[in-house]
């Protein structure tokens, strides 16, 4: 079912109030990353790009870009065709508003088919903390009409469905990814212990008209770190936060083997980080077209802490990880990138005054790396994300004070 176009001139004043009763989880799953601007205080006013707290963007194949974001209860997206200079009046995704998870780990995603199919999803909080549904819409015609959303998550309980990840292959298919609690619920109501989450996905091979069963991939993930997906050969692979042992945080790779099929969960981080509590520090990951990954996160071990990077080889070994940015810059929430052999590592920093945005380079695959430079610089910024047009890489990023940032980078 189509829903008609809605752009918003002006939020009616029922809307607002509609939202606001959605309750106050509406729009946050880390206060560290807010994005505040003072006139984005008046949500009566009409939406603006500049007011999102945590967009995300992707270009297409005919080098538009597209962003999805949040803004009183609706996700907008819109695009544009010069680089992020100028964008389009924005669309809004659900009809209703609703309370949506749009800030740090948590926020609405987007990807493009290769025929301009539009895909969008995100988190819809629940009345209970820490609980939440997957929600999903998709466009036929380029974003002009989005499908009425639909959630994801088969079990409806008010429980822990968060932190989706969002993929498509050239074919069509539609993968979703989550950090899901309905088995520790029912262990804990039966006595039993239950670490963490556990990590699901739904596949969908009709581009999202509907969606297979969950199912479940592993127990014991972390609870709240961002999830992350990409394609290889058409298929996904998942990268996420994992719990090995009683509070052991490392990271953990799964390959699919077929459509529906995950294969082995790989231990991808072994810096033995013992926490008791979710971090809201997920990793990063880049595929390039030989089946080479180039895998990215945060660690906080006495021993073993700060930003690492690795690859994980074709034949399926890892080598050894490196150790970048200033830890004691507070060097965060890194992001990887790579068009054939070159690489780009992002990642935030904070000198006690201003956030910067840091940036290091590789043009042998990242056998080796050149300096560090700092690219961007902000007093209340979102972490920076990388993308490419398939020629050039950018940083992503959003700040208070100018808004959407699309920064290019050189080779």
């Amino acid at each position: 079912m189509k829903m008609s176009r809605i752009i918003f001139a002006k939020q009616a004043l029922g809307i607002v109030l509609a939202f606001t009763a959605l309750g106050s989880q509406a729009s946050m799953s880390h206060k560290k990353s807010a994005v505040v601007n003072k006139s984005c205080a008046d949500v009566t006013q009409p939406a603006r790009l500049r007011c999102a707290t945590a967009p995300s963007s992707v270009f297409d194949q005919n080098n538009r870009l597209w962003l999805a974001w949040a803004y009183a209860g609706h996700v907008y997206v819109n695009y544009s065709d010069d680089v992020g200079k100028t964008f389009s009046t924005p669309v809004a995704v659900n009809r209703k508003p609703e309370a949506i998870s749009a800030r740090g780990e948590n926020r609405p995603k987007i990807a493009v088919g290769k025929k301009n199919d539009i895909y969008v999803s995100w988190t819809k909080p629940l009345e209970k903390r820490f609980t939440g549904h997957i929600r999903f819409s998709h466009s036929t015609d380029g974003g002009e009409y989005f499908s009425e959303p639909v959630i994801v998550n088969d079990d409806l309980s008010v429980s822990g469905h968060r932190f989706e990840a969002l993929g498509i292959n050239d074919k069509g298919d539609v993968y979703l990814s989550w950090l899901d609690k309905r088995d520790r619920d029912l262990a804990r109501k039966s006595g039993d212990k239950y670490h963490g989450a556990a990590l699901y996905y739904a596949w969908s091979d009709n581009a999202g008209k509907s969606f297979k069963a969950n199912k479940k991939v592993i127990d014991h993930s972390c609870e709240c770190c961002r999830v992350v997906m990409k394609m290889d050969d058409q298929l996904p692979v998942i990268l996420w936060r994992n719990i090995y042992g009683k509070n052991t945080r490392d990271h953990s790779l799964v390959k699919f083997i077929e459509s529906d099929k995950p294969g082995k969960v790989e231990r991808v981080s072994f810096d033995n980080w013992q926490v008791d509590s979710c971090p809201h520090h997920g990793p990063d990951m880049s595929v390039a077209e030989n089946s080479l990954y180039h895998l990215t996160w945060f660690d906080n071990a006495p021993e073993s802490h700060g930003l690492f990077y690795t690859r994980r080889n074709p034949n399926g070994t890892y080598d050894k990880a490196i150790n970048f940015g200033d830890y004691n810059a507070a060097a965060s929430h890194p992001n990887v990138l790579n068009i054939g052999d070159k690489v780009w590592l992002v990642w935030k920093q904070f000198d006690g005054k201003q956030e910067s945005i840091w940036l290091q380079h590789s043009i042998d695959a990242g056998l080796s790396w050149l300096k560090p430079e700092k690219v961007a610089v902000a007093k209340n910024g979102d972490y920076p994300f990388l993308l490419s047009n398939g020629r050039q890489a950018f940083v992503q990023w959003q700040t208070a004070d100018s808004g959407f940032k699309l920064i290019p980078l050189s080779e």
